[in-house]
């Protein structure tokens, strides 16, 4: 079984990556293989509407990385979403990403894969939510399979406003932790 991890932050080994790896370490104890990107290595132009992949899957007119990363993501058997807060949203790369994730969703491509929503805010009071609820909005579109940590709402939920500060959130690495559980469990069922 293999997870990818899609880090939707600009800040390498920030506080994203940090709640990432909290979910991977469970995955890679069970036996998944976790393999971890960064959205900002990627050139992922916003959706320009033209209905091309509508009739042609897989195919759409703009030069850019998209279509290779996306490629990626339907190779996995789950995929850890993750983004830090801006403007109470994912980031901009990852709305980029996200929007042109119609180009799976015509052949349903992302379809029962274990989905995993990781967000960390600045504050405690961050927007997380609404980020959040954007992430689960990706899975429901794509007809993906959620997994959501013990007693949580959606998904990971941490704060840390400077690098490495999510760590002091003890309640958010928890359920970092519990996702990646939940993730195994719902793993080992579909792929029986």
């Amino acid at each position: 079984m293999k997870v990818l991890a899609v880090n939707g932050s600009a800040r390498r080994n920030g506080n994203t990556q940090i709640m990432i790896e909290e979910v991977a370490k469970e995955l890679r104890r069970a036996g998944v293989e976790v393999d971890s990107v960064n959205v900002i290595d990627y050139d992922i132009k916003p959706c320009k509407v033209c209905e091309v992949c509508y009739t042609k899957p897989w195919q759409c007119p703009i030069k850019d990385d998209a279509v290779k990363l996306l490629r990626k993501m339907t190779r996995a058997d789950g995929l850890i979403m993750a983004s830090p807060v801006y403007g109470a949203d994912v980031t901009a790369q990852m709305r980029a990403l996200m929007d042109r994730s119609v180009i799976p969703y015509i052949e349903q491509d992302l379809k029962d894969k274990v989905g995993g929503a990781v967000i960390v805010g600045g504050g405690a009071h961050g927007g997380q939510e609404l980020a959040l609820q954007q992430m689960m909005s990706f899975f429901a579109f794509q007809g993906m399979i959620v997994a959501n940590p013990k007693g949580g709402l959606f998904g990971a939920m941490g704060t840390g406003d400077k690098k490495g500060d999510v760590r002091k959130d003890k309640e958010g690495m928890k359920s970092a932790k519990e996702l990646g559980v939940r993730m195994v469990e719902l793993l080992r069922r579909l792929n029986r």
